[in-house]
């Protein structure tokens, strides 16, 4: 595999459906067992991954910072969509962001290997907020969603076709 560009990547909003996190298998089956909606229109995936807060603790002792790896935080994925009032994902996310449940996404990457399958990324999120701007005259409308991801991101990672005996 090499590397790739962001074009042809798709998002899905999901339902609330429950994800069991025993396992990753566990969460990947519940998670591809969820039905999703595309989300048309994405300008920008904006970014996602776990980052750690930083601990400290200053020692009377030796006089030094002493540093700890604290919670994981997977962040806020702030999706532009040129806004389309039309489009069922983005209908569905504006729905979500007016309740406080926790919604299924499907991030799928365009990474896929020739007759192989792309990485696809799973996660829980919390839809913050659905903000238009309108900006100048040659500006397109477009719609900011805020995705809070409240669990672990589970990663599938693109793959080759077996070859067939």
């Amino acid at each position: 595999m090499t590397v790739s560009t962001t074009a042809n990547a798709k998002v899905y909003l999901g339902t609330t459906a429950a994800i069991d996190f025993t396992t990753d298998n566990d969460a990947l089956a519940d998670f591809e067992g969820d039905s999703y909606v595309e989300i048309k229109e994405v300008e920008d995936l904006g970014e996602f991954g776990d980052e750690s807060s930083e601990v400290t603790f200053s020692s009377i002792g030796d006089s030094r910072m002493r540093r700890f790896k604290g919670v994981r935080d997977a962040g806020v994925i702030e999706l532009i969509c040129g806004r389309d009032p039309l489009d069922a994902g983005q209908a569905a996310l504006i729905a979500a962001e007016k309740v406080k449940d926790e919604y299924n996404l499907k991030i799928v990457a365009n990474d896929a290997p020739v007759d192989g399958t792309p990485t696809t990324f799973y996660m829980r999120v919390l839809v913050m907020s659905a903000k238009n701007s309108f900006g100048t005259v040659d500006n397109v409308v477009k719609t900011t969603f805020s995705l809070a991801i409240n669990s672990a991101i589970i990663e599938e990672i693109a793959a080759e076709e077996p070859e067939t005996p």
